[in-house]
């Protein structure tokens, strides 16, 4: 078979660089965090800067968690601003290679499969690292880190694990130098794919690196982790057979459509039934923009003060539907039946899960066809308004009610400010 290279590469502290190169600064001299003040000493730092890091002050921090002796400046977040920059990243690695070949893992961090432009190029892995890295730099003064790998699994590992340690932020792994450098490396949290949950389950039977994995009975793990620990044996010895082309050819069985929220303060069991309500409508727009109908909803309510604990339900309707008039009952029926009224509520989740195409839906005897139709006509007007004139530009009166939320968020980009109005530094 023939040996792969690949690519993974990291933009450091991705939205406080792009803040820090918006204003001219270099996020390695300069203290900055992005995060909106204007929500209290308890608003989230969605990232700070490498020097705020070199400080010892965590990158997922509150604001009341930075030392008040020290000076920064605080970015409002501005996440169009950041999906601006990350296409430009983007368009410098097409310059390189195909899109085929690479695949972007998130906002800040892609793959980038190389075995064919290494000779094109007459250089190594680490040698186009370099130059990609280089050009980030130079074009738009974003920091990066990279690992090469002899593929996926290495390359992501070499990314998170060694290039921390490199003088020029880039770590190489193959399968041998891995299990020589990194077999007895703990945390072994720190391996890409084990959570928590699996570490906690590893170290029940003391097994606490990846040698260890490897050296235990494959039967001993296939008891423990069933199917999910032909992964765990494969990375233990460092192997992973999937390629790019096998993530984009991959199609998920089952299909969802999800939505889910941090409230921006403790709400009240109907404060949060209001904005539960939103998400129901919301959901049910979502539905029809994809043409896909559901009768499966379930829902989670999260709590104030309580680490991760969730009230969760579902409820299956008479026919798949996409209509709110269909859906909305049910599913507030559900939220009643599920809060905890006494609870100050902080976050809520709503998954219409099973969905299907819309031309596989069906009405019983009792349903109204032509209101049905009507809903159907006016719903689909309103999503073409908001296609044309932006998510705002027609709201219902729930959204106008103490503590709806969907005003807002419409202005957001994956739950955070959107920054669509602010002026940019640089052109």
């Amino acid at each position: 078979m023939k040996k792969r290279t690949y690519l993974c590469i990291d933009m450091k502290s991705f939205y406080a660089s792009v803040e820090c190169a918006e204003r001219d600064l270099n996020p390695f001299e300069t203290n900055l965090v992005v995060s909106d003040v204007t929500r209290g000493k308890n608003a989230l730092c969605l990232a700070i800067s490498p020097k705020m890091k070199a400080l010892g002050i965590k990158n997922r921090c509150r604001i009341s968690d930075i030392p008040a002796v020290v000076e920064y400046i605080a970015a409002k977040p501005r996440m169009q601003l950041y999906v601006d920059y990350a296409a430009d990243i983007y368009q410098i690695y097409l310059d390189y290679f195909s899109s085929s070949d690479i695949y972007v893992y998130s906002i800040d961090e892609s793959f980038i499969d190389v075995t064919d432009y290494l000779s094109l190029y007459e250089t190594d892995g680490i040698g186009l690292a370099k130059t990609l890295m280089n050009e980030i730099a130079l074009r738009l003064m974003i920091p990066s880190t990279a690992g090469v790998g002899t593929n996926l699994y290495l390359a992501k590992v070499a990314l998170d694990i060694t290039a921390k340690h490199a003088g020029d932020h880039i770590g190489y792994l193959d399968e041998e130098s891995y299990r020589r450098e990194l077999w007895d490396h703990r945390p072994i949290t720190d391996f890409w794919q084990i959570a928590r949950g699996t570490a906690g389950r590893l170290m029940r039977y003391g097994i606490t690196t990846m040698r260890g994995v490897a050296n235990a009975p494959e039967d001993f793990l296939y008891g423990i982790f069933g199917i999910n620990a032909e992964l765990l044996i494969d990375h233990a010895w460092g192997r992973e057979p999937c390629l790019i082309s096998d993530i984009k050819n991959y199609r998920s069985r089952t299909r969802s459509v999800s939505f889910s929220q941090i409230l921006p303060r403790d709400y009240s069991f109907d404060g949060a039934r209001t904005v539960m309500n939103e998400m129901i409508y919301n959901g049910c727009l979502e539905m029809m923009r994809r043409h896909v109908i559901t009768k499966n909803i379930w829902i989670g309510v999260g709590y104030s003060g309580f680490d991760g604990a969730m009230s969760k339900g579902s409820v299956r309707i008479g026919n798949a539907s996409s209509l709110y008039s269909k859906i909305s009952g049910p599913v507030l029926s559900l939220y009643d039946r599920t809060a905890v009224r006494d609870s100050k509520i902080r976050r809520l989740a709503i998954s219409f899960n099973n969905v299907c195409d819309e031309n596989c839906g069906g009405y019983d005897l009792f349903t109204d066809w032509h209101s049905a139709d009507r809903e159907k006509a006016r719903e689909k007007a309103a999503l073409e308004i908001a296609e044309k004139f932006g998510k705002n530009a027609l709201l219902r009166g729930t959204n106008y009610l103490e503590g709806a939320t969907q005003r807002e968020r419409n202005g957001m980009i994956g739950g955070h400010r959107a920054g669509y109005d602010d002026e940019r530094r640089k052109g």
